[in-house]
């Protein structure tokens, strides 16, 4: 879903760079359409494309895709360059290896290696030459190579583990959204493990559709949330974005082929529960609503099943730190 919302730790993470180089960020935050507030409330979100507009604005201000995170810069157009030099490799291992090698030609930039391990092949980013405090470049880097890999071969490639030199932050529930799979914190390198079978596969892509990719991204591939099959994953598609009919914890449990109980379990151990699912995909529609100006505040609590606009204001409150009115009012 488009509407799967992105914390603000990420907005300020990604702003880090540019403040240590001395810019008032303020008004590339509104020209974003995200109110400064956000950073000072540590359970506020912001909508994907919000955060799509926040990269490419700080790529534009600051002429560099590595957004002030790495001691030499990385001109805009760079990405776009190397994606021109794999389109034509016959398999994703090809058009991996000769990418790495593309960045391998800019001294001080992040290090990315592929290697195989039996049956397995794992993408390593090294950050021995990033001033990168909340590892916001390093991750970004292993979600867009993940997501640029699946768009070549036209697949989704599963993630088996992501590891990462540094300890578990904060923030880990999040996660789920950039690396749906086992991940390991305090490990020797920053890597994704993925089978080795999607090495052998053809790109299905071209130059042509490579044209249509690049509009986007990468900030797209970053912004784009990736919920993988998680069970909470599957809960979210099958309640669907009607707030007032969605079905009870029950017939979800049937549709899934579980019983109720089991499904209460399983829950438990993503560290979640059915309530929450449902809060938290309320949060994300009600963001998505109060960023645009279709609907009133009112028509959005009755869509999201408030009986009444108080219980709405109340709900946001506690799940954003934010009112909906003060958070529309700051909007672009």
């Amino acid at each position: 879903m488009r509407e799967r919302t992105i914390a603000s730790h990420f907005v300020r993470a990604a702003l880090r760079g540019a403040e240590r180089q001395g810019h008032d960020c303020v008004p590339l935050l509104r020209r974003a359409g995200i109110q400064p507030a956000v950073l000072e409330e540590s359970r506020a979100r912001v909508a994907p494309e919000q955060f799509a507009r926040l990269i490419q604005l700080l790529w534009e201000f600051l002429d560099d895709e590595y957004l002030g995170f790495c001691h030499q810069r990385s001109k805009r157009g760079t990405f776009a360059m190397m994606c021109h030099a794999i389109i034509h490799c016959r398999t994703l291992e090809k058009a991996l290896t000769r990418g790495t090698l593309f960045y391998g030609l800019f001294p001080e930039a992040p290090t990315i290696h592929l290697q195989r391990e039996g049956d397995w092949a794992r993408l390593t980013v090294g950050d021995t030459h990033l001033w990168d405090p909340d590892h916001f470049l390093v991750e970004s880097l292993l979600v867009i190579w993940h997501r640029l890999g699946s768009w070549l071969i036209g697949q989704r490639i599963r993630l088996e583990e992501a590891t990462f030199t540094y300890a578990e932050p904060a923030h880990a529930a999040e996660y789920d959204l950039l690396f749906p799979c086992r991940r390991r914190f305090d490990a020797g390198t920053t890597s994704l493990l993925f089978q080795a079978r999607y090495l052998a596969m053809p790109l299905l892509q071209d130059e042509r559709t490579l044209k249509h990719f690049l509009e986007y991204s990468p900030a797209d591939l970053l912004a784009r949330p990736d919920s993988g099959d998680s069970l909470t994953s599957q809960i979210r598609r099958l309640l669907g974005r009607d707030c007032i009919r969605w079905p009870d914890l029950e017939s979800v449990a049937q549709q899934l082929h579980m019983s109720p109980q089991t499904l209460r379990r399983h829950l438990r151990e993503e560290g979640s529960s059915f309530q929450e699912l449902k809060d938290h995909l309320r949060r994300d529609l009600a963001i998505y609503h109060l960023g645009r100006d279709e609907l009133s505040i009112q028509d959005i609590a009755e869509q999201l099943g408030f009986s009444e606009p108080s219980a709405f204001h109340r709900a946001f409150k506690k799940w954003t730190g934010l009112t909906p009115g003060a958070y529309r009012s700051q909007e672009g």
